[in-house]
């Protein structure tokens, strides 16, 4: 079984916000990938003690538990159960009603002897590759469908689509979201590989164009994650004055890849 990670920060002088992992049972039997891409806030008290990073790392390290261990729970009460005991955690110290509470996008699959679950919230991005060869991508496109003036400023931004009806849905404090994600199950069979990654490398086809969901499976099954990333950010390093593909966004995102073959 061939197994690849790379998560790569933005900035080298600011935590990763980022989460990945791959769990495989010491049966040997099936395993689960994790992948969670932590909301920067804006500037200004966003009502929590504590870092993005940190509020990745600990639902990341829930949802690699449970998926391992909980065999007996499906994917969404399993994202459930990981956003409850991460706000018990803080809930005392931190105001979790708050819009900008710590919150992340998340992919999350697991496989069996017989069939591969997946649960996409938000926009990050898993990846199947079929036994032909044909790759398609599991993806919750709804805040790509958004008119752009719902976007206008980070303050019409959270009073009126962020974790709310009509707008886009993340992993924060409210352990319902979990009924919002994309989920499906596929055979086994039916599934060669998985690459789930975050917005930062999903940049090569959604800013610079320089390929399909297809091409870049490819380049992640011939050259590796790490190479990914690297062109990513050599193309990032070319538009950083012109600004023709990144436009508002930052230069440089945290980006990560994880490759399993199933």
């Amino acid at each position: 079984m061939r197994t690849e990670l790379v998560s790569e920060p933005g900035d080298p002088d600011r935590p990763n916000e980022d989460f990945a992992s791959v769990g495989l049972p010491a049966s040997g039997q099936g395993g689960s990938l994790v992948v969670l891409d932590g909301v920067t806030p804006p500037r200004g008290d966003y009502g929590c003690l504590h870092s993005v990073a940190w509020f990745s790392a600990h639902l990341g390290g829930a949802l690699t538990e449970l998926s391992l261990s909980r065999r007996d729970l499906t994917l969404p009460e399993i994202l459930s159960h990981a956003i409850a005991r991460t706000a018990d955690t803080h809930a005392g110290t931190c105001d979790l009603s708050h819009p900008r509470t710590p919150q992340a996008t998340v992919v999350l699959a697991r496989w069996s002897a017989a069939e591969v679950e997946y649960l996409v919230l938000s926009d990050s991005v898993l990846l199947v590759e079929y036994p032909t060869g044909e790759v398609t991508a599991l993806l919750d496109d709804r805040l790509s469908r958004l008119p752009r003036s719902a976007l206008a400023t980070d303050a019409v931004v959270d009073a009126t689509v962020r974790n709310k009806e009509g707008g886009f849905f993340t992993a924060a404090a409210d352990p319902s979201v979990a009924s919002r994600a994309v989920t499906g199950i596929l055979p086994r069979v039916e599934v060669r590989a998985l690459a789930a990654l975050t917005d930062g490398a999903t940049r090569w086809v959604e800013k610079f164009q320089e390929g399909d969901w297809s091409g870049l499976f490819t380049l992640v099954r011939k050259e590796g994650p790490q190479a990914l990333v690297a062109r990513v950010r050599a193309l990032e390093r070319a538009d950083a004055k012109e600004r023709l593909h990144l436009r508002r966004s930052k230069t440089h995102d945290d980006a990560t890849v994880v490759y399993v073959e199933v």
